[in-house]
């Protein structure tokens, strides 16, 4: 890549395997597959590194640490979650933890939450073990976040809410970047659930949304935007993130027999089969990723459902990040 931003003006993030090591080592030792990605990523010109978060229901490293050793190592790249269980967290020490991540990476840290899911026992078991009722987490992640963004200004807060109260609290250190940490939502149109919509538009800098295709990603911020309307904001102004999981392989058909069998260890069942992708061909990647920021996208991070991560990273850095923004 010649820019971290391209002439069709979507920029392009990775997602870091930190449940991918975890996948192939019971107990890792070394991250060190974390930071060389990282570092090659970075040094193609890539946007952003991202990584996701998860407590017991699918272990992987701890997000926001993890991101500040990535910091420490990069100069560049923004760091983001995608996406944050906010809810699992209480606001003060979230608060300290990514200001202080925000101050190491010189003010490279973006935000994005979500709700995050209780579908399953093992998601259940999650929040149970953190604390948290799971039918409590929309409601506590729009507190959560509140108050992460009131103790980022570095002003006294009090706070009176249902699941939190505090009084006179102020945190120090504050966010590097003026305006505090930019923060994204998770919306999913197939999530069914307004409120996710309402409170992009009302709480977030931007919104990220995964395993949609690119219409219902655009229909997705039409919904966001619609209420950004009602609180007076600017929707064109938001970041808008589309999270997408692909297999790069010259064979098709090896990069789905892959691809499932990453999906099934990473999840324990194959989730959302037919919205994953694409898998195969690099051709194919970059017809998606052009799609999907013909539908809105502004950034368009890649997971690579793969068991050879690093290998994946580099036919994505050299047949497929160059393309993006040519003519078709």
């Amino acid at each position: 890549m010649n820019s971290p931003k391209t002439a069709a003006g979507v920029k392009l993030g990775v997602l870091l395997p930190t449940r991918g090591i975890i996948m192939s080592q019971e107990s890792p030792t070394d991250a060190g597959l974390i930071f060389e990605m990282a570092r090659v990523a970075e040094e193609a010109g890539v946007d952003s590194l991202w990584v996701g978060d998860s407590l017991t229901a699918k272990p992987r490293l701890e997000p926001l640490t993890t991101l500040a050793a990535v910091a420490a190592r990069t100069e560049r790249v923004r760091l983001g979650t995608a996406v944050l269980l906010a809810a699992l967290r209480h606001p003060a020490l979230l608060a300290q933890t990514l200001a202080s991540l925000d101050v190491i990476s010189g003010g490279r840290a973006v935000l994005a939450v979500g709700a995050g899911g209780a579908f399953n026992e093992a998601q259940k078991q999650e929040w149970r073990i953190a604390g948290v009722k799971p039918s409590q987490r929309g409601g506590r992640l729009e507190e959560v976040m509140d108050i992460v963004k009131a103790l980022g200004t570095g002003r006294a807060v009090s706070y009176e809410g249902r699941h939190f109260r505090m009084e006179n609290a102020s945190m120090r250190p504050t966010p590097a970047q003026k305006d505090g940490v930019p923060v994204l939502f998770a919306c999913h149109l197939r999530a069914g659930r307004e409120a996710q919509f309402r409170r992009a538009a009302q709480l977030g800098d931007g919104y990220i949304s995964i395993s949609e295709p690119p219409r219902e990603f655009a229909e997705v911020g039409e919904r966001v935007s619609a209420y950004a309307v009602e609180y007076g904001r600017d929707h064109r102004a938001m970041e808008r993130v589309f999270y997408m999981t692909v297999n790069l392989n010259a064979d098709p058909s090896a990069a789905q027999a892959e691809a499932d069998r990453y999906i099934r260890t990473y999840y324990g069942v194959n989730i959302w089969r037919d919205l994953w992708g694409p898998w195969g061909r690099p051709d194919a990647l970059v017809e998606s990723i052009r799609q999907y920021a013909n539908a809105g996208a502004t950034t368009v991070i890649v997971r690579f459902a793969s068991f050879n991560p690093m290998g994946q990273l580099e036919t994505f850095l050299e047949e497929v990040a160059p393309r993006i923004g040519r003519p078709a």
